[in-house]
């Protein structure tokens, strides 16, 4: 079964086919950072006109490239939620169009069942039951997964997600977008231990999370520095520490509390190699096992929804004769179906 992903919930156009035997058979990427870099964050208007203008010919290169024709495609997945409304509009109207005009059937696609499916794009893949750490841009979850579409929110950011949290810190250190690279790449060249920032919320119960707190200090660190470049760094690595640490210490809190040995990392900021060390580091010292989608599938992209989508349309499950888009969608409506791809 082959079945075209399109992916249109933020930034970035995604569009990939994905074969249940032969994988992933053509994956195109736009993002659109240099267009939102000069606002320091995604302005909505542009992102939507920006997917009208991209998706075509992504679509006409995909399907040159893995050499497919119309007739080919068994489905069509589409990023339905959560996101920016316009932009989840393009994506839905062109997929919902092209499953009209091949006459094969559609689905909109939840983006973070997207994410959390992407390490099984991977040879080594987790089985259920496992963990998963959700950190994007928008959204910072962990989630307790026993089959697909069978979520569990554990624990989640009661404020900024992780990725917010970044690129928000980024603009007040005066760096580009997005600011997850950006910090990372410059906390290489940051002192160690200069700066201690709080870990907000570990010292408390639980598994929710709050980085609004951490951003507000990192504010008056730097308000009250000599605002050199070294100190820019310092900040940015200390910044960056806390941030990875408090997410190891969430995601230790919960294997312990779900008795699982297995845990997956995905959306954008599971690309932290800060991150991944820390999380392998943790996984050396016990039965863990680790897994996270390839640098190129972290961010949003169209392979993971194609994905998502082959495995809800050989469940049965397609779209009616409208379709609808949701910028909010709690991950836990989804409809279970099974453990087994």
């Amino acid at each position: 079964m082959k079945v075209l992903g399109i992916e249109t919930s933020c930034d970035e156009t995604g569009i990939a086919i994905y074969d249940d035997e032969q994988g992933i058979l053509a994956d195109a990427l736009y993002s659109q950072i240099a267009l939102h870099a000069d606002y320091g964050g995604v302005v909505p208007e542009l992102a939507s006109r920006d997917h009208v203008r991209r998706i075509i010919p992504l679509i006409k290169q995909v399907m040159s490239e893995s050499g497919c024709q119309p007739g080919d495609i068994d489905g069509i997945a589409y990023t339905a939620g959560p996101g920016l409304m316009g932009a989840l509009m393009v994506g839905a109207a062109v997929g919902r169009s092209l499953a009209w005009t091949w006459q094969c059937p559609s689905i909109g696609v939840h983006h973070m069942e997207g994410h959390l499916l992407a390490p099984m794009l991977e040879e080594n893949v987790p089985r259920f039951p496992f963990l998963a750490l959700l950190v994007s841009g928008g959204h910072t979850l962990l989630v307790d997964v026993t089959a697909i579409g069978s979520y569990k929110v554990i624990g989640e950011s009661l404020d900024d997600a992780v990725g917010e949290a970044f690129d928000k810190t980024a603009k007040m250190l005066g760096l580009g977008y997005p600011g997850g690279p950006v910090i990372s790449k410059l906390a290489e060249s940051g002192i160690t231990g200069r700066y201690k920032f709080p870990r907000p919320m570990v010292n408390r119960p639980g598994l929710d999370m709050s980085f609004s707190g951490l951003k507000t200090f990192v504010l008056n660190t730097w308000m009250e520095s000599d605002k050199t470049d070294q100190t820019r760094a310092d900040i940015a690595w200390a910044f960056q520490d806390a941030i990875v640490d408090t997410l190891t210490i969430k995601c230790k809190r919960a294997l312990k509390a779900t008795g699982y040995q297995q845990l997956v990392i995905a959306g954008g900021v599971s690309a932290n190699q800060n991150l991944r060390e820390r999380l392998n580091q943790l996984a050396k010292t016990s039965p863990l096992e680790v897994f996270y989608p390839q640098p190129q599938y972290c961010t949003d992209n169209g392979a993971m929804i194609a994905f998502a989508g082959l495995q809800r349309l050989k469940a049965g499950e397609h779209d009616g004769e409208g379709f609808s888009t949701r910028p909010r969608w709690p991950l836990d409506e989804l409809e279970v179906l099974g453990n087994k791809f």
